[in-house]
């Protein structure tokens, strides 16, 4: 059944319109009409007004939905951008400057679908002529084309506004711009009368970015020259007499206010200086002689004291108290580390500061002598907690000490002053948290003298006393899961803190370090890419390791975790354990005995054996049998 045909145009539900057109043959009589009857009425129709009067046909897919008012009138808003959803997010270049790869975070979102190259000539140019002149076209020929051209560009909108019939009509009218009436005139440009851009021209086109860099090389020059031995000698005297002329001003420039103190002081400081001079040597004598005489009886107990009634008391000794020092400078400061003088048996030194993280001040180091109780014979200040100290066993001057904020120094007690003649800093190495022992060693191929330090921070650094300064070498660096190198890239273990180490007593280079987890490991000064041996001691931190004196593989450690153990550097497995049911700060052997040793726990007690003093080879034989009881047990014969 056919439908009915409606005038005018009729939407459908879903927002579109679906016209089916009918046209019906043009007169161009009928045109002509309608055209007068439409300037009669002083209004203009358009192009195309007749069709549009036509009836119009409503064409319905059979699949298309029902629509309501509401949601046709419902707007979807889209945002179209001008980004290429196909351009990569994750370019990477180099880059010189950080010396590393560096993603981009801008994109080039500009696409180029189609490129043609081609270029355009002025006709009236040289290069257009000789063109022209090899394919043979006349001057008058190219006038004629291009007018031609312009020509149909200007006629063709018009042709396809009118049907054929009306171009006929219109075909015998002259036109003011037609070639006819401009064949007599001159030539002339032709403007753009639609005022139309090209589309081509409105696209960017993609610049072209070219860098360059043009440096000079660096300057160079070339230097050769014979050195003797007369020559090395004159360098080192100027450079000796140089650092003598800058110490010489240094100490010739005073204050306009020190000058004038000096002046008004001069006569009596230097009476004061020479009387003092004169007569601290005899005060000090009669000091340490009136001291003796009045603390006579403590000096005969410490000579001759036995307590009888030690007889009695089967593990339990008796402890006299001799002498007590103290400083009232040093009042709140802690002893942190005590160092007997090797070559003057009655001197001996104290270090004071704080374990306490929240108390951590200044501290002090004191030498004291037992020869005057009362007094220190030599008193240091220092910026920093002193947590560690040794003396030096040939050179008993020279005295090494560790700080709580990592530094480490030497103190030379025959120089004056308050300041150490060597210190570590920031730049010369030094370590980052508390240093927990220093050693000294024998000296090096060039004779200079060295200590090592082990601290929390894991490295294990030697130390050179080099002229004036301090020279670092990191012996190893600890670490959870093993040395670490130097070289080593990626993710770098967790360091594992030093405590305590003890060399070899004649082994040069071997040596034990004990951490903070328990472990305790076999190093040599020669490896610092590996440990020798690692042997898991205790539970908690190490807090001294040492070697036997007298038997060449036997090392004591002992720990906070109540135990003491005995090894075998050959074992990884303790020979003899021991627990003390207190934290054991320290242990130590007796320097009489291989099976004998003395530790001292956090419950203020003191374990020890006793033993009368034998020979070195009796010993070596006894800590020998002991070990091959355990390691091959007698068998019991069977009946």
């Amino acid at each position: 059944m056919p439908v009915p045909q409606k005038p005018g145009a009729v939407r459908t539900k879903r927002g579109s319109i679906a016209l089916s057109q009918t046209k019906a043959p043009a007169v161009k009589g009928a045109k002509a009409g309608n055209k007068r009857k439409d300037d009669d009425d002083g209004t203009d129709v358009g192009d195309g007004g007749d069709e549009w009067t036509q009836g119009k046909t409503l064409v319905k897919p059979q699949d298309q939905l029902d629509i309501s008012e509401a949601e046709l009138k419902e707007e979807f808003t889209r945002i179209l951008t001008a980004n290429n959803p196909h351009a990569p997010q994750n370019i990477v270049r180099y880059s010189f400057k950080e010396r590393s790869y560096k993603q981009i975070s801008s994109v080039d979102q500009l696409a180029v679908h189609f490129v043609l190259q081609g270029n355009l000539l002025h006709r009236d140019s040289d290069e257009a002529r000789r063109q022209r002149a090899k394919h043979g076209i006349p001057e008058e020929k190219v006038a004629e084309v291009s007018l031609a051209e312009s020509e149909d560009e200007a006629d063709t909108p018009a042709a396809g506004a009118e049907d054929p019939g009306e171009a006929e009509e219109g075909g015998g009218e002259e036109r003011p711009d037609s070639v006819e009436t401009n064949l007599g005139k001159e030539e002339r440009k032709l403007t753009n009368q639609f005022n139309f851009s090209e589309r081509a021209s409105q696209t960017l086109k993609n610049p072209l970015k070219e860098r360059e860099c043009q440096t000079e090389p660096p300057p160079r020059a070339r230097f050769s020259a014979t050195a003797n031995q007369w020559e090395i000698y004159d360098a080192y005297v100027e450079e000796l007499q140089k650092q003598e002329k800058i110490k010489e001003k240094q100490k010739a420039l005073p204050s306009k206010k020190e000058e004038d103190k000096g002046k008004k002081k001069l006569v009596p400081v230097e009476s004061q200086s020479d009387d003092i001079t004169r007569v601290a040597k005899v005060a000090k004598i009669i000091e340490r002689m009136v001291t003796q005489n009045t603390f006579d009886d403590i000096a005969q107990d410490f000579k001759y004291f036995e307590d009888a009634s030690d007889e009695f008391r089967e593990e339990e000794g008796t402890l006299l108290p001799l002498w007590k020092f103290q400083y009232d400078k040093a009042k709140r400061l802690s002893v942190t580390a005590l160092c007997w003088n090797k070559k003057y048996k009655d001197l001996f030194a104290v270090g004071l500061g704080s374990y306490e993280f929240r108390r951590q001040g200044r501290g002090m180091l004191l030498f004291y002598s037992l020869k005057n109780t009362t007094f220190p014979e030599y008193v240091f200040s220092t910026l920093s907690g002193v947590m560690c100290l040794d003396l030096h066993p040939q050179f008993s001057y020279l005295v090494a000490v560790g700080f709580y904020d990592g530094r480490v120094a030497v103190y030379n007690l025959k120089e004056e002053g308050p300041q150490p003649v060597y210190r570590s800093t920031s730049k010369s190495g030094k370590h980052t948290d508390p240093v927990w022992q220093v050693k000294w060693q024998t000296d090096d191929t060039d004779n200079n003298h060295n200590f090592f330090s082990v601290s929390s921070d894991g490295r294990v650094v030697s130390w050179t006393l080099v002229k004036n300064e301090l020279v670092f070498t990191d012996i190893i660096k600890l670490s959870t899961e093993g040395p670490v190198s130097d070289g080593q890239e990626g993710m770098l273990p967790a360091p594992a803190g030093g405590t305590s180490f003890d060399f070899h007593k004649q082994i040069d280079y071997l040596f034990l370090v004990g951490t903070e987890d328990g472990k305790i490991h076999k190093c040599s000064k020669s490896y610092s890419s590996q440990f020798l041996e690692t042997y898991v001691a205790h539970s908690l931190p190490v807090d001294a390791v040492k070697w036997n004196h007298f038997h060449p593989k036997v090392f004591i450690s002992c720990s906070s975790d109540w135990t003491v153990k005995i090894w075998d550097h050959t074992i990884k497995s303790p020979v003899f354990t021991f627990d003390l049911n207190a934290a054991v700060g320290d242990v130590a052997w007796a320097p009489y005995s291989s099976t004998v040793f003395a530790a001292v726990t956090t419950d203020g007690k003191e374990k020890k054996g006793q033993e009368v003093p034998k020979g070195p080879e009796v010993e070596v034989a006894k800590m020998e049998k002991l070990l091959s009881l355990l390691r091959e047990p007698e068998t019991v014969p069977q009946n």
